[in-house]
């Protein structure tokens, strides 16, 4: 599953990674994804792209109805493998990003950190982001998790998502 904060670049990703422009919904205005929205990758695995967190300008009801969905999807679907959690670089580990590395280490799921739009910094800003993201999530007791530098404009760290996913993918077969 793919997820976080709006505008961090998720369907972006989804369509880097299948190289399927068209795949995942990408708009300028933020929180277009607002269901869990589920794409085969063959008769057995699927990604799927969860809404978008932080920029919602829709009633609280709607969002209290995402959040529970989400709550339950993450919970409860024992088919998941992992939790893909995308950043923007330039503002990585805002408190709902937080709150879902937290609840990752509760519940011993998986989590690859996705620095999005690495494209934006130079080199040694995008390690450093990327260092101190690492160092938070060492600090936080039974996460697994890892993290790397992530562009779709420039397909910088495709290869290594694609890796990490297919060990996921795989580990089941």
């Amino acid at each position: 599953a793919f997820a976080g904060r709006s505008k961090a670049g998720n369907s972006s990703a989804i369509n880097t990674l299948t190289g399927n422009s068209k795949l995942a919904r990408i708009s300028k205005t933020p929180v277009r994804t607002q269901l869990l929205n589920f794409f085969s990758i063959d008769e057995q695995r699927r990604l799927v792209d969860l809404p978008g967190y932080g920029f919602a300008k829709v009633p609280l009801a709607v969002k209290n109805e995402w959040q529970k969905h989400l709550d339950e999807y993450l919970s409860e679907r024992q088919s998941l493998r992992g939790l893909v959690l995308l950043m923007d670089i330039r503002h990585p580990l805002q408190p709902f990003d937080t709150v879902l590395l937290d609840w990752a280490a509760r519940s011993a799921m998986p989590v690859h950190v996705l620095l999005t739009k690495a494209d934006k910094l130079t080199y040694g800003a995008g390690k450093t982001a990327l260092l101190q993201t690492q160092k938070v999530m060492i600090a936080k007791k039974g996460l697994q998790a890892t993290a790397q530098l992530f562009s779709s404009h420039n397909g910088q760290g495709l290869d290594d998502l694609r890796q990490h996913l297919d060990n996921w993918l795989l580990a089941e077969e």
